[in-house]
């Protein structure tokens, strides 16, 4: 087999232990951060880039708040090695007020997996900046997940249905969705 010309980075956004604070109502997809390290141990072993974004909110509030330092430490599982790439930020994507663009430009990457929390804020933005930056995306549904939400006419929206519409509005638009095990398939065995 050919090694991969150009591969694609990993990209784990905001797996933090602030996501397992009850603030943010139920969760879908409690397999992601497994789905997660496959994909990491993976890349991992075939020495391909692997970024992290790491949110500090200036939200007083939040479990992200960046004085919070429990919440805003990587869970265990997921954590960067020290030769892996920690973008922070302070917004719901990993592209601005960052140099994530020009680190991958510099790398020549085209190719980006996108996997991480949550679905509706960080994942969203940074999969629909990646697709109008020009790179080929791809969205990692079973290594993401969404949370509950209240919606502007006062009706509670499901987890499972926040996940489902945003993975609908970012489809074949903003980035190709696919599961852990496609992924797998598609780059490590037809390398690319």
């Amino acid at each position: 087999m050919n090694p991969v010309v150009n591969p694609p980075a990993l990209m784990v956004l905001d797996v933090q232990e602030g996501f397992d604070d009850p603030y943010w109502g139920k969760r879908n997809n409690l397999n992601a951060e497994e789905n997660i390290l496959h994909l990491l141990t993976e890349w991992r072993r075939q020495k391909w880039p692997i970024i992290y974004s790491q949110h500090l909110s200036l939200l007083p509030q939040s479990p992200l708040y960046y004085k919070n330092k429990n919440g805003i430490k990587f869970k265990a599982m997921i954590r960067p090695k020290e030769d892996e790439k920690v973008f922070q930020k302070n917004v719901n994507s990993a592209f601005i007020g960052t140099e994530l663009e020009t680190y991958l430009r510099n790398l020549k990457i085209k190719s980006v997996i996108i996997t991480g929390l949550s679905t509706q804020h960080c994942v969203s933005t940074t999969t629909r900046m990646s697709g109008n930056f020009g790179f080929d995306t791809y969205l990692i549904e079973d290594a993401i997940a969404a949370f509950e939400i209240t919606d502007h006419k006062g009706i509670k929206r499901s987890a499972e249905d926040v996940q489902t519409f945003e993975l609908a509005t970012l489809h074949q638009e903003f980035a190709t969705i696919m599961t852990t095990a496609d992924l797998m398939s598609k780059f490590t065995n037809s390398n690319g």
